[in-house]
């Protein structure tokens, strides 16, 4: 197992169990390589409830209704659906109803595709703009601290939060 697996590996499931022992409950997401370890994890938990999204501001909505229905949860999204959801973005913050977010970065290190760029670079600024606390991490091993700090300051503040995972850290693809 190479050194990237490894981390690739380590962070997802440090990640979901940030994610269990912040007792949450849903998970929406549009599918992605970078996040695809953390989605199968969350997919193959019987107590949580991943839901396949059609386009990314569905996400937003499902958090709002999990929350006001008791629950928390989680979207996972790539940061070229970012802006889909800055419109929807503004429930969270003027109804002050907590979210916590996980975004995979593209248009960053070694981007095949150009297309990826202008909304990669554009991501932080985009959230940031819509109220949302951007926390960036570029290290694997800082991954699950991050989620964890985000999720405390997402339910315990009643803040949008946003987890931005660096491409260098998801661009092995690694499912794990």
């Amino acid at each position: 197992m190479t050194m990237a697996k490894a981390k690739a590996r380590h962070w997802s499931h440090e990640v979901y169990s940030v994610l269990k022992r912040a007792d949450v409950r849903q998970v929406a997401y549009v599918p992605d390589g970078g996040l695809a370890g953390l989605i199968d994890l969350c997919n193959a938990d019987k107590k949580m409830r991943s839901v396949v999204l059609t386009t990314e501001e569905e996400g937003i909505a499902q958090m709002a209704g999990a929350w006001l229905g008791g629950q928390r949860g989680v979207f996972l999204t790539q940061s070229g659906g970012v802006g889909n959801c800055i419109n929807m973005l503004s429930i969270m913050q003027e109804c002050r109803i907590p979210l916590l977010a996980m975004v995979s970065m593209r248009g960053q290190w070694g981007e095949a595709f150009p297309w990826q760029v202008p909304m990669g670079q554009a991501t932080a600024a985009a959230l940031e703009a819509a109220g949302v606390i951007v926390q960036p991490v570029d290290r694997a091993e800082e991954v699950a601290e991050t989620v964890e700090a985000a999720a405390r300051l997402a339910y315990d503040g009643l803040r949008a939060v946003a987890v931005i995972v660096s491409q260098r850290i998801t661009k092995s693809g690694e499912r794990g």
